[in-house]
């Protein structure tokens, strides 16, 4: 039994696996927060298509899900962050 790292309630496993479904091969055991303080945004991932996690409270939805943020990172040797750097016009 894991507590949310935000909010510091038991996190209910079932609740959160299923709201985990679209982000692949992920699973409650990726992440410290119950579903209460995370929302799932499907479509947001710009490499795959698929869908993003965004922990509640923050303002800017991520641009890679956490699968192909980890692939970009295991090929090319850097962090591309929480969202890509806009570029200059």
């Amino acid at each position: 039994m894991q507590l949310c790292q935000r909010c510091q309630t038991v996190i209910d496993e079932y609740t959160l696996d299923k709201q985990l479904e679209p982000l692949r091969d992920l699973t409650v055991d990726d992440f410290n927060v119950c579903a209460d303080c995370v929302t799932i945004v499907a479509d947001a991932c710009v490499e795959c298509g698929g869908a993003v996690y965004v922990p509640r409270g923050e303002s800017t939805v991520p641009d890679y899900c956490p699968a192909c943020r980890a692939e970009l990172i295991e090929r090319t040797g850097s962090d591309p962050g929480w969202t890509r750097e806009a570029s200059s016009a």
